[in-house]
């Protein structure tokens, strides 16, 4: 069977079964976020921009948010029968993107994302499995499914597969 890529926009989710993989571009300060199933016999992808809907305007794009994506997503997989505990995850992207003058963290929006995220996996109890984030450079990601690889391509860095 012929394998397609399934593409994740900024603020957005998707599920797909292998043999086709998942990918988003444009994660600067953003955060790619892949939960999946050891089986590997499906997986979501959420692509991240803020780490909390309160701090913003209620009733936008629930993908938005790690706050709320990343429930969405979880709650996607449980109905199409993921099971608890057998979800793992992968993450990459919260770069710094713009060097800031100021020590305040609200404009640390990179690290702020990835923290976000972080903890919010924890509460689901779905372990991070390997990552790629900070620094202060774009990457583009693609996740195939039926091997649970994470490629992880940068600008100016290289690629490799996490």
């Amino acid at each position: 069977m012929e394998s397609k890529l399934v593409r994740v926009g900024m603020a957005d989710m998707k599920i797909a079964y292998p043999p086709d993989k998942l990918v988003t571009v444009g994660l600067g300060s953003c955060v790619g976020v892949i939960i999946y199933d050891m089986n590997h016999e499906f997986a979501g992808m959420v692509h991240i921009m803020l780490p909390k809907s309160k701090e913003n305007m209620a009733g936008q794009n629930i993908y938005k948010f790690a706050d709320t994506g990343i429930y969405a997503l979880y709650n996607n997989l449980i109905k199409i029968g993921a099971q608890k505990n057998k979800l793992l995850s992968k993450i990459a992207g919260g770069a710094q993107m713009f060097t800031l003058k100021s020590n305040n963290d609200v404009l640390k929006i990179g690290r702020r994302n990835v923290d976000a995220v972080k903890c919010i996996l924890n509460e689901l109890n779905i372990p991070i499995i390997s990552e790629d984030v900070g620094g202060n450079y774009g990457r583009t990601i693609e996740f195939d499914i039926e091997h649970g690889t994470l490629n992880v391509k940068t600008i100016g860095f290289g690629e490799k597969s996490i």
